[in-house]
């Protein structure tokens, strides 16, 4: 047996193993661009992973409204450069109130509410009984909301204090609040 070669097949050959050659460098070198890629990606996402809301990274502005009757909205934008979330419900207090008023617990949403920078988050805060039947009404001229975290045991120490119509605000026992929305339209249908 010959172990002469044809010129054709020796000139083939060395063309095969030149394109696998490129194929592997291309592959690695791709292999590490999309590695130092998917890198910058995750640390963009890191930088921009969202917080907890709170007061001293929003706004909060509380509005008595006249359509639903005996109605309050509660408007949080998101003044902070990162995301916030607003986690379960405002638990507002008017006053010197010893507790929180209760939840509409049909109100909850499917998600937590994610708010981009400069977008805004709302709650409505039933203040009284529509047919008279709450007992203890009385006038209340300042309001504290407290944010929750993801936990009940996460610590949010920043509230916000927004400020009520001077001649205040009409509340009375059957005050409750309803979870963060993510559109007015939601909040204000219970």
């Amino acid at each position: 047996m010959s172990h002469n070669r044809n010129p054709r097949t020796r000139v083939l050959t060395a063309a095969a193993t030149v394109a696998v050659a490129a194929l592997s460098l291309t592959a690695y070198s791709n292999g590490a661009s999309a590695h130092a890629e998917g890198a910058r990606a995750a640390g963009a996402a890191k930088a921009k992973a969202a917080v907890t809301c709170q007061g001293s990274n929003t706004k909060t502005v509380a509005a008595p409204l006249s359509r639903p009757v005996n109605h309050m909205l509660l408007t949080v934008t998101n003044t902070g450069s990162v995301p916030c979330n607003l986690y379960h419900y405002p638990a507002v207090q008017f006053g010197e109130a010893q507790s929180v008023p209760p939840v509409i617990e049909a109100s909850k949403p499917q998600a937590v509410v994610t708010l981009a920078p400069g977008a805004s988050g709302y709650a409505s805060v039933n203040l009284s009984a529509t047919d008279g039947s709450g007992s203890n009404g009385h006038t209340e001229k300042s309001l504290t909301v407290y944010f929750q975290g993801r936990t009940a045991d996460e610590d949010v120490p920043s509230a916000a204090h927004p400020s009520l119509p001077a001649k205040g605000v009409y509340v009375d026992d059957s005050l409750k609040v309803t979870y963060w929305q993510p559109t007015f339209e939601d909040a204000i249908i219970w």
